[in-house]
């Protein structure tokens, strides 16, 4: 997997890249209300606003970690958003991304790096 240092993991399969929050941004979040999805076919630049996550504490953005066209969401999270605090890096995941350049995911962090960052 590689992170962003805002909070996002990503994880590749194929040539599509998973997209979710980190279990320090769920935690960091606290009790999850809302989620709001971008559309599938949708094409984002890196440091776009995709997604909207609403908390009891606060509201969020997730931007885009690379340029892509959004293929996929995850609908779940619309009916249940308390999801990315039960299982931010499994279940919750909120996009999926075909990349236009995988050598884009080369810049981001790994595990290491993330949890030194985080620390």
């Amino acid at each position: 997997m590689k992170y962003t240092e805002d909070h996002e993991w990503l994880r590749v399969d194929g040539d599509v890249v998973v997209v979710g929050i980190t279990e320090h941004a769920s935690t960091q979040l606290g009790d999850v209300v809302f989620v709001e999805l971008p559309e599938t076919e949708t094409q984002v630049a890196t440091g776009d606003e995709i997604c909207v996550i609403e908390s009891v504490k606060a509201a969020s953005d997730i931007v885009a970690p690379v340029d892509g066209e959004i293929v996929a969401v995850n609908d779940a999270l619309a009916d249940n958003p308390g999801l990315v605090n039960e299982d931010p890096t499994g279940e919750a995941w909120f996009f999926k991304m075909k990349v236009e350049d995988m050598s884009q995911l080369d810049g981001l962090m790994d595990e290491d790096a993330y949890n030194d960052m985080i620390d």
